[in-house]
């Protein structure tokens, strides 16, 4: 079985993600989080939020105006990101 690991995105989001995407090549559970900030709409964003659906990825966010992410509170993802073999924040 792969590692889990965690992507943080804040300020360089259309790199974060593109990243998140390219690394579930391998074999690893792959979870990301958008953290205290809104999403920016553009194109490379949302092309890499609808891969990230297509892939059945989790997608968390501590914003709440984030749509179509599971809203945490930084408790929460503090806890969760205990679990996780890798961290890589962006």
């Amino acid at each position: 079985m792969g590692k889990k690991i965690a992507v943080l995105v804040r300020d360089r989001q259309v790199e974060a993600l593109r990243m998140a995407i390219g690394i579930t090549l391998m074999d690893d559970v792959i979870d990301v989080y958008v953290l205290d900030r809104m999403v920016e709409d553009n194109e490379q964003n949302v092309l890499n939020l609808e891969t990230i659906d297509m892939m059945d990825m989790n997608l968390y966010t501590n914003y709440k105006d984030n749509k179509d992410m599971k809203c945490l509170s930084n408790a929460e993802i503090a806890d969760r990101l205990l679990d996780y073999d890798h961290i890589i924040p962006y």
